[in-house]
């Protein structure tokens, strides 16, 4: 009787533990997915925020700079190789003039903008030594080089010149109606009024660009 009372006991202990053991099985069973699914879920979100998907993608996209387009440029004057060439739009005038091999010994670097942006079609002729350059440059140059052009001055522009008041600018822009545009500045002789000493004080002024 004693024994069997004993093994009652210890039966009821493994019972016990039979039954903690189920309980503890079935808690991580029931509990064990939702961690997995929560862990699952801010793994997801974390990795949303280090790696962004479609538009995050879009985004990074339209933050890259463009790359710069080929543009053309015409180098004359005095340049070790003048001539046309390809040159990235963000160039500036000194870029130019490296591809075209540098200054000559005579050039004179002082009318020159060297950091002045270049653009499409644009000339940029480098003067010799105590010559004024006939091309105005881009960026901010002395007046000396601001040359008006004969051939697209209006009326103002005309009169800004010595020597020339509303009369024979009004018959320079005659003559250009009915001749055409001017082939060389000495045409400009080719107006009433204007004779050799008062060409004499427009030709440094004065261009037919």
């Amino acid at each position: 009787m004693k024994y069997i009372q004993r093994f009652t006991v210890r039966e009821k202990i493994l019972l016990a533990f039979v039954l903690l053991g189920l309980g503890a099985w079935l808690f991580y069973y029931f509990e064990s997915p939702k961690a997995v699914k929560e862990e699952t879920v801010f793994s997801v979100q974390d990795s949303n925020q280090h790696n962004p998907g479609e538009n995050g993608d879009v985004g990074n996209e339209k933050g890259v700079a463009e790359e710069p387009e080929i543009i053309m440029v015409d180098v004359k004057g005095a340049v070790i190789n003048p001539g046309v060439y390809e040159m990235e739009s963000l160039s500036r005038i000194k870029d130019v003039i490296t591809r075209a091999g540098g200054f000559v010994k005579n050039a004179d670097q002082t009318q020159l903008n060297l950091a002045g942006k270049v653009t499409d079609e644009m000339v940029i002729y480098v003067p010799v030594i105590g010559e004024i350059s006939k091309i105005p440059q881009t960026g901010n140059l002395s007046e000396e080089t601001k040359l008006i052009s004969i051939n697209t001055a209006d009326l103002n522009e005309l009169q800004e010149l010595p020597g020339i008041g509303p009369s024979k600018a009004e018959a320079i822009i005659q003559y250009r109606e009915e001749n055409g545009a001017f082939k060389a500045i000495e045409d400009l002789q080719n107006i009433s009024g204007i004779g050799e000493k008062t060409f004499e004080k427009l030709k440094d002024l004065i261009s037919i660009q």
